[in-house]
């Protein structure tokens, strides 16, 4: 079990819960994209001349959980961490929508929102939504970051890969666990087991050859949803790709491990952005 520090579990979750309310760095932001209402936590001041980042999030969760690192990124560059429709503080679409349907409602909200191309990080399954968005619209995404992206195969039932979480959680900053159950009621229980047997059935490694843009994937050293093997397996099908060990970190690295996993991050921006 981690050491604790108070003060930083509650800075933490003050960040992941601001919304809607603005704060010194962030404010939220809606745009209509056909014809549901999405909800972005948007940095209010964005460094000039900067490529924005744009934070997908994970299953059943929002962008409440992406908050302690999107404070980091914050630093030198803009940052939106969207909530997908359906989730957090987004209106509902009309169905449960699939990966593909996720990635087209992303690309369509870049372009009302006129900042592309963008760069991508998305967590968990939000890799997987990254992952369509840029084999789908390369014309929006200069680079990717995955962080612990699902679904290996190794694991192919829901309770097989609910297990892998669950054996992950003691390495999680345990002040999420409220703010995943606060995502989870905002989803609601049926959006959330229907998107996990979508995720379950994607099969991201089949798109990622024709991923084209810059990938950096990274798991945490004490990842158990997204394994090593797991992780070399996609390296080795996308075109253009490296990866790294975010040091001390579980699955939810944006939330627990923010620092380490924004000293990884940056120089991957910065060398392929070029800014």
């Amino acid at each position: 079990m981690r050491d604790w520090n108070l003060r930083r579990l509650r800075e933490r979750y003050k960040l992941a819960t601001a919304a809607p309310r603005p704060d010194g760095v962030f404010e939220s932001r809606w745009t209509t994209v056909d014809g549901v209402r999405l909800h972005c936590r948007a940095t209010r001041e964005d460094p000039a001349g900067r490529t924005p980042v744009l934070l997908v999030h994970g299953l059943t969760v929002s962008h409440r959980y992406l908050m302690p690192l999107a404070a980091r990124l914050a630093e030198r560059h803009p940052v939106r961490a969207l909530d997908m429709p359906g989730f957090g503080l987004s209106g509902d679409p009309a169905a449960t929508p699939d990966v593909a349907a996720l990635a087209g409602w992303i690309a369509s909200w870049i372009k009302a929102v006129d900042e592309g191309p963008v760069a991508v990080l998305g967590n968990s399954f939000g890799a997987q939504v990254a992952t369509a968005l840029a084999a789908g619209h390369p014309d929006l995404v200069r680079c990717l970051i995955l962080v612990g992206p699902t679904m290996d195969p190794s694991a192919p039932t829901k309770l097989r890969q609910t297990w892998r979480w669950v054996r992950g959680l003691p390495h999680e900053d345990p002040g999420q666990f409220p703010v995943l159950l606060r995502d989870l009621a905002d989803a609601g229980l049926k959006r959330a087991w229907r998107t996990f047997g979508i995720a379950l059935d994607d099969r991201i490694e089949r798109r990622l050859p024709d991923v084209r843009a810059p990938v950096l994937i990274a798991r945490g050293a004490k990842e158990t949803v997204a394994p090593q093997s797991w992780v070399r397996q996609l390296d080795r099908v996308l075109p253009r790709a490296e990866t790294a060990v975010v040091p001390g970190a579980p699955h939810d690295a944006n939330y627990t491990s923010p620092d380490e996993l924004a000293a990884l991050v940056f120089p991957f921006l910065e060398a392929e952005l070029g800014e």
